[in-house]
């Protein structure tokens, strides 16, 4: 049975409340959600249930999105990586096993280079480092000031609004998250929208989409960060994936010593394709965890 839980994080002398569920006995496993405009813990819920009865999964809302606080502040990436490493380090007695898909592979192969005892092992799920913009070639400047005007109370908010709409959210789902079309039901869309809706929701996406939280600067720190992982890794790479990030994902697999394998799907295959990466994640947990199996 899953349960609900509140794990309180604080910054600049401010505490947030940060919702996290478990399901499932035995080791840990946590898996995080990628960021985006929809991040929600909801969308590894088929990964945790699917690793339920070998293990306890644990998803996470990053603040600023889902269900956890969304206030105001200055989103980047010290404060993610340390509210992540914070978490780690209060919630888990033992090194945890992390499946974590899109944008947070950085963050958390940077917490198992600077902490290498609180990690088992690693799963990358459809990983990137770039966020939408900066891939589009959208100049840093550019990609600032839009961050900024985001931020301000009216235009801001009737400019996320007009990005969030149905309509375009079915359509970014069509262009790179979901590779079949027939799963994006209106009730598939009506509750991604619902996500969106939230006090404060607009203020750690902005960030995101411009950049603002990208984990490194370019290709090559990515690689080095993946290279010197202290822990084992797994790359799962998504078959049709956007060129772009086909390539990145290809760059990550080219690495000695890196398991890597690809499945079904685009950049939301945790998510659409939950049972083959669960199925594909297993033996690797099985194999880097020593785990105790409970029944």
């Amino acid at each position: 049975m899953k349960t609900k839980h509140q794990f309180l994080f604080e910054w600049n002398q401010k505490r947030y409340a940060i919702a996290y569920d478990t399901i499932g006995q035995g080791k840990p496993v946590l898996l995080l959600p990628p960021f985006s405009t929809v991040s929600s813990r909801s969308e590894m819920q088929g990964i945790a249930e699917g690793i339920a009865h070998r293990y306890q999964a644990v998803t996470l809302d990053w603040l600023g999105f889902g269900e956890s606080d969304r206030p105001a502040v200055n989103y980047q990436p010290e404060l993610l990586q340390q509210l992540l490493q914070a978490f780690v380090q209060q919630t888990f007695s033992e090194p945890v096993a992390v499946i974590a898909a899109g944008h947070t592979a950085g963050y958390v192969l940077r917490m198992a280079q600077q902490q290498p005892q609180a990690c088992s092992c690693i799963v990358l799920v459809a990983p990137t480092w770039r966020g939408p913009l900066p891939t589009m070639g959208v100049p840093k400047p550019l990609a600032a000031a839009v961050r900024q005007l985001v931020r301000f109370p009216i235009v801001g908010q009737a400019l996320y609004q007009a990005n969030t709409t149905k309509g375009f959210l079915r359509f970014m789902y069509g262009r790179h998250v979901y590779a079949d079309q027939l799963r994006l039901t209106p009730e598939f869309i009506e509750q991604k929208q619902q996500i969106t809706r939230q006090s404060g929701a607009r203020f750690a996406p902005a960030a995101f989409v411009t950049g603002g939280l990208d984990p490194v600067s370019d290709r090559q720190e990515f690689i080095t960060l993946l290279r010197s992982s202290p822990v084992p890794v797994l790359v799962i790479l998504a078959e049709q994936a956007p060129p772009y990030s086909k390539q990145e994902m290809a760059a990550m697999a080219a690495i000695p010593d890196i398991q890597s394998l690809i499945l079904p799907g685009t950049l939301g295959m945790y998510e659409e394709y939950a049972a083959e990466v669960t199925e594909a994640t297993l033996p690797f947990l099985d194999a880097k965890t020593s785990k105790k199996v409970v029944s």
